[in-house]
């Protein structure tokens, strides 16, 4: 089920973006009640949205880390990956299928073609 959540921004009081996520459906049975029956507002987040990516700070920096020492360091580094985020658990690293995803993009170039 989706439904919208109020993330606030910073410390500041009334500050907020709101945010689609996806939730589990309580009744075992699958079936929602129409939106209109449903319709309960905006759900305050835990957290403040800063506090939530905190949580997938980590991952990015012990992957630049071990890509950073390659015995030939690129020129380049791009990383992709998607971050949900969940009224109970902040941000998650969003999975395709099973599995959490990462893209890696990493160039090099030719400096002797230019002289250097």
């Amino acid at each position: 089920m989706r439904r919208l959540v109020a993330y606030r921004l910073g410390d500041e009081e009334g500050q907020t973006v709101l945010v689609e996520v996806d939730e589990p459906t309580q009744e075992a049975s699958g079936e929602e009640t129409a939106a209109f029956k449903s319709w309960r507002g905006p759900e305050e987040a835990e957290q403040t949205l800063d506090e939530a990516l905190e949580n997938v700070k980590p991952a990015a920096d012990i992957l630049l880390s071990k890509l950073g020492e390659l015995a030939v360091r690129p020129d380049e580094t791009m990383i992709a990956f998607g971050v949900k985020l969940t009224v109970k658990s902040g941000a998650v690293l969003a999975s395709a299928g099973v599995e959490a995803n990462f893209n890696v993009t990493l160039t090099w170039r030719d400096n002797t073609a230019a002289g250097g």
